[in-house]
């Protein structure tokens, strides 16, 4: 859906100019144009019916564009955690039981980041539940302004189907009276500038009913854009483990254990569009002036319990090797084991002897006629034909969903998201370096 209406870094900048002529073009020059074709203008209630849904588009545009995503620095004045970096390590031993459940650090905004919680490239800051970056509105889609975006696209779906109908009955009109001579008819002007109106208006209506049918599904399951493609990346990688008994390799060599988690996030339907649109009061949902949820709301997100607390989302991802996962599980054939070099070149040395090791176990089975699949799990190479869809494989330097979309398509800024560690897991990191020091 993103790649739809995606636009070229060069252009971002006239996007929102670029909208406004479009909105002015359809609403205006179609109703001064329908003085010069049959069966004239609009009636008085069909003219304010109509220009007030074109109204609504502008306010709902403007707050869409306007309404700041996640204001710099709300971290910090939202969760309540600070932490002090002259404390002893006597007190450091209990900073994980005070720390928020799901914090992640950020090393752009070097802040802490709460649950659902994207790094923007474009906006260069977190933003709480990030849903993508619209280079339409040239703003985040967010857990703040996600209402205002809605609407916006509600009022322009109907605003345009109304346009439609009316386009709809003038070239009924022109096509009934087809035999009569020219000049009883409009003039080929009109008749030019409806034909434009009529591809233009359908077109940009068949997008957008598309994206208004994506984002009320968004809204009804309490999922986001980003949480679509990561539910899609997961599932893949469930599949792909499924295959090699659990376990697929990290982008490190690491043995990983991937396990089917379910979206902790899905609350149900009523409380999924209360919590998305900010209120209870349904009637407030559709007013194009009505509010959206407050940023001090964006850090604890009621889950639905199917997991166990100790499971975060999204699942570990075996591109990100600051991940967790846990080490102590049972591994066919030996223990697992964790790997922690001082060098980018020790870690890339250490990697190349895996594979070798790799290689010669995967001839050895081969020359001897026999596989021992309790101890087998050999990573597909790139030379290796697998039945399932390319995007299921972990050798592509990026995966992409079924749509051929990354986190990048969605604004997300993935240098920044290969190191999302979460927080105890550093805070445990700089314990161990400080003690072996």
């Amino acid at each position: 859906m993103v790649a739809l209406l995606r636009v070229p870094s060069s252009l971002e900048d006239l996007a929102i100019p670029a909208v406004c002529i479009l909105i002015f073009f359809l609403s205006y020059t179609s109703q001064f144009l329908f003085h010069y074709i049959e069966p004239g203008p609009l009636e008085w209630d069909e003219a304010l019916w109509f220009n007030g849904f074109v109204l609504c588009i502008w306010w709902c545009y403007d707050r869409a564009c306007t309404v700041d995503p996640g204001p710099r620095g709300w971290v910090e004045k939202v969760v309540k955690w600070e932490k002090d970096e002259d404390e002893d390590d006597e007190d450091s031993e209990n900073e994980d039981a005070n720390l928020p459940k799901g914090m992640r650090w950020c090393k752009k905004c070097k802040s802490i980041k709460p649950p659902r919680t994207h790094h923007c490239k474009k906006c260069r800051r977190c933003i709480p539940k990030m849903d993508h970056h619209c280079p339409w509105t040239s703003n985040c889609v967010s857990h703040t302004n996600f209402p205002h975006f809605l609407r916006f696209v509600f009022y322009a779906c109907l605003s345009m189907s109304i346009l439609e109908y009316h386009l709809y009955v003038r070239a009924l009109v022109i096509w009934s009276q087809r035999s009569l001579p020219s000049y009883l008819g409009p003039p080929v002007w009109a008749l030019a500038h409806m034909m434009v109106l009529i591809g233009v208006n359908t077109l940009v209506l068949f997008a957008l009913l598309i994206l208004f049918i994506h984002a009320a599904h968004n809204l009804a399951t309490n999922t986001t854009t980003i949480e679509n493609w990561e539910i899609e990346r997961h599932e893949a990688l469930v599949e792909r483990a499924r295959k090699n008994g659990g376990w697929v390799y990290a982008s490190g060599g690491e043995k990983m254990r991937i396990a089917s988690q379910e979206f902790p996030y899905d609350i149900g339907v009523w409380k999924n569009l209360v919590q998305g649109m900010g209120t209870w009061n349904i009637i407030m949902w559709f007013l194009p002036f009505g509010g959206a949820p407050r940023i001090e709301d964006a850090v604890d997100y009621e889950v639905n319990g199917f997991e166990d607390d100790d499971k975060l989302w999204p699942p570990p991802d075996p591109e990100k090797l600051g991940r967790p996962w846990k080490k102590s599980d049972p591994i066919p054939g030996g223990e697992m084991k964790s790997f922690d070099y001082g060098t980018v070149d020790e870690h890339k040395e250490a990697f190349r002897r895996r594979q070798e090791a790799d290689y010669l176990r995967q001839r050895r089975l081969q020359k001897d006629g026999t596989e021992n699949t309790e101890s087998r799990i050999i990573e597909l190479s790139e030379d290796e034909d697998d039945s399932n869809d390319g995007e299921t494989m972990l050798d592509k330097e990026t995966w992409t969903n079924a749509e051929g979309e990354t986190l990048g398509d969605f604004g997300v800024d993935e240098d920044e998201d290969e190191d999302d560690i979460p927080l105890g897991e550093l805070l445990r990191r700089r314990r161990a370096r400080a003690h072996e020091e």
